[in-house]
């Protein structure tokens, strides 16, 4: 496993070379203690993962929270949660990529926080890449420190041949709903 930070580079493939098949997209946090606590007025933190194919600057389809699987049934989020409650991952999304549609070039993941708290009240906030086949981890990307933003485009995995590359970003941007997003993504194509 890699601890990715900004601006580095993943070849997805396995020891041997041969491209990654099947990834997940792991999301977890949990709100900053006292932060939203109970009678003080503040919900509870509420994280949704994306993923947003993109075929040159043009968005092709995305996943989130409201829809759940792209058209070409490549890129499917696993389930929407509210709080961040809970060991592990809180949301997950899984890529196919042998089935992404040939045009799609890039897909961005991001995190936005849809009731627009600053991720400054998140806690142990972490992004995770899995070879989804053999559930072995194979890189992290830890939000530390907050990012005085309400998301955050973590990464974005990129089409090299017929394998794919995942480059950290981890810039904050302005996002509480995904759909809402997309212009503020191309910047990172």
């Amino acid at each position: 496993m890699i601890e990715l930070n900004k601006g580095q580079d993943l070849l997805l493939a396995t020891e041997d070379g041969a491209p990654l098949t099947r990834l997940r997209m792991g999301l977890g946090w949990d709100k900053v203690r006292n932060a939203g606590a109970a009678g003080s007025g503040f919900p509870d933190v509420d994280l949704d993962a994306t993923a947003v194919q993109f075929t040159g600057d043009q968005l092709f389809d995305l996943v989130f929270y409201n829809n759940l699987r792209t058209r070409d049934g490549s890129v499917v989020h696993l389930g929407d949660n509210l709080t961040g409650r809970g060991e592990g991952d809180d949301e997950a999304i899984t890529v196919d990529l042998g089935r992404v549609h040939g045009p799609v070039d890039t897909i961005v993941l991001m995190v936005s926080s849809y009731q627009g708290h600053s991720l400054e009240w998140i806690g142990h906030a972490y992004c995770r890449l899995v070879d989804d086949e053999r559930d072995v981890e194979l890189a992290r990307f830890t939000l530390t420190g907050g990012v005085p933003a309400t998301g955050l485009v973590l990464a974005k995995l990129v089409r090299d041949g017929d394998r794919w590359r995942a480059h950290a970003i981890g810039e904050g941007i302005a996002a509480t709903v995904p759909s809402e997003s997309v212009a503020k993504l191309r910047p990172f194509l």
